[in-house]
């Protein structure tokens, strides 16, 4: 299997509290991994995990073929193979982190200029390709307080995807926003799915991880207790606890 993640029996702490116990999990080149499962249950935490967000204490993480530092390593200095999988992974969050005094399309272009060392004429054209993606190329010289929520969003995805990255992680991208504006931000991602974009994703939206996942990981207090098909997993769920979560998030 032609993996892009690759973990295996990864661990991570916040003091004496077992975050994440034993995670084994890859995922293939243009696959769509959804990961499920309640609040505290160590989603977040294991999608931070792989761009070196939150560090993991033991086991072991290939992003790309470049192995991601334990924690101790990286107080040691462990920064260059940090840097080198960053280039290649785009990440985008439950807030846009967007800098407020400069444009749409000032916003992204500041990292392929200064990461890519490209020129502003060719770090402006991808921008506005990428607007135009995402449905916002009229938009192009806002201010991200002119824009919604969920056009806000599209541009941190536009961002992400200016720095051409072979992994997109999406950690609840749509939780912040205001329901009438999560369709417009899921509709981006699911094209970015039927493009072949290889993608870890952390949601609520069940419908949608149904419809874009290739895999669904169910994980429960920092442990995977199921991986399976969208069909299989969300019609006869193995797991009783995944049984339990799914009667809980599918009758609202």
């Amino acid at each position: 299997m032609n993996a892009i993640i690759e973990m295996k029996n990864l661990n991570k702490f916040y003091g004496s509290h077992h975050v994440l116990k034993d995670i084994d999990l890859s995922v293939s080149r243009g696959e769509v991994v959804v990961v499920v499962g309640a609040s505290g249950s160590g989603k977040s935490t294991l999608i931070r995990c792989v761009n070196g967000l939150e560090m993991y204490q033991n086991g072991s993480l290939l992003v790309d073929g470049y192995p991601m530092p334990v924690e101790e390593d990286r107080r040691l200095g462990g920064e260059r193979e940090l840097a080198a999988i960053r280039k290649g992974v785009g990440m985008v969050f439950q807030q846009f982190n967007l800098f407020p005094h400069k444009t749409v399309v000032e916003n992204i272009t500041i990292a392929p200029m200064r990461v890519h060392r490209k020129t502003r004429r060719e770090a402006e054209a991808t921008a506005l390709k990428l607007l135009e993606r995402v449905g916002l190329e009229a938009h192009a010289h806002k201010y991200p307080g002119q824009l919604s929520g969920g056009q806000q969003q599209r541009v941190a995805i536009a961002r992400s995807l200016a720095m051409e990255p072979h992994l997109m992680l999406f950690d609840e991208p749509t939780s912040a926003l205001d329901p009438e504006m999560i369709g417009e931000v899921l509709d981006v991602m699911r094209e970015l799915a039927a493009d072949g974009m290889t993608m870890m994703i952390v949601t609520h939206e069940m419908g949608f991880a149904r419809e874009v996942a290739d895999r669904i990981v169910y994980i429960d207090q920092g442990s995977i207790l199921e991986i399976g098909k969208p069909d299989a997993f969300f019609d006869n769920p193995e797991n009783d606890r995944a049984r339990s979560f799914l009667a809980r998030v599918l009758k609202h």
